[in-house]
């Protein structure tokens, strides 16, 4: 089933490279955000082969017509995608986009793939199992790595291109030594999860299909992603907006950071 699933979004993956290679518009949906023919040709093909795969299994795509609370509730057990993430990066030509693909049983992502074409790389986690990339088709385990000493070795810190910016620099300011890199898309916290970067906080908005699928990379590669407030772990479906909290991605709980976090919510 996990080849399958791969070699599946791999193809939806070989349809936005088309769409990618070419000129394309854009057009703006209701939220402001984005969309292009590329996130629809994934959304169409990506819900197609879950269905194939799972037809028990529901199936939520941000390109999806809106599914009420109401229903969305019942579900113990469900397939949660972005056709795209990072629509902006695609439109920019940084190569910086995903297809992300996760299961949540239960409001907890359990398995997750995220494949970057441009970079021709993907990273899969499943609970229990690990969590892997597969890279010019070589596949490795990964893991996060443990939390230098930053007067040995500087934390990394990842952070995005485009949002909160003044609640990030003053997180950064409150770190020990460390390194910034910026990147786009999911790819962030899978930065994390193959020990890459260290931290990651994302203190700007997010919805659940932009997260899932590498929240579940990360929890398989042994680290954390937890609600910025609460330092609690991330769920899906609790609630009828399918926006995230802010939240930090983490290899481990650390007082230092956990400080830095708290001076950045109070900015």
């Amino acid at each position: 089933m996990q080849e399958r699933l791969i070699q599946g979004v791999h193809d939806a993956g070989e349809q936005v490279l088309k769409v990618y290679q070419e000129d394309f518009e854009v057009e703006t949906k209701a939220d402001e955000s984005p969309l292009t023919e590329a996130d629809m040709a994934s959304h169409h093909a990506l819900v197609a082969l879950l269905e194939e795969l799972t037809p028990e299994v529901p199936v939520l795509s941000e390109e999806s017509g809106e599914i009420p609370f109401e229903a969305r509730k019942q579900w113990q057990r469900y397939w949660l995608i972005d056709p795209l993430d990072g629509t902006k990066e695609f439109i920019s030509k940084n190569g910086e986009f995903t297809l992300n693909v996760a299961l949540v049983e239960e409001g907890v992502p359990v398995f997750g793939i995220v494949y970057a074409p441009v970079l021709d790389t993907t990273w899969w986690g499943q609970q229990g199992l690990g969590a892997y990339k597969i890279e010019g088709g070589v596949k490795r385990a990964i893991q996060v790595r443990e939390l230098p000493d930053p007067e040995q070795e500087p934390w990394k810190v990842v952070g995005s291109r485009r949002h909160g910016a003044a609640e990030f620099e003053t997180f950064c300011a409150e770190l020990p030594h460390h390194e910034r890199v910026s990147m786009g898309s999911s790819l962030k916290l899978c930065l994390v999860a193959e020990g890459q970067a260290d931290l990651y906080p994302r203190l700007a908005p997010t919805s659940e299909w932009d997260t899932a699928a590498a929240q579940a990379v990360v929890t398989a590669a042994g680290g954390e992603v937890l609600d910025a407030q609460t330092l609690e772990p991330l769920r899906c479906n609790q609630q009828d907006s399918v926006l995230n909290p802010w939240f930090i991605v983490c290899g481990q709980r650390d007082g230092r950071w956990e400080k830095a976090l708290k001076e950045a919510l109070r900015a």
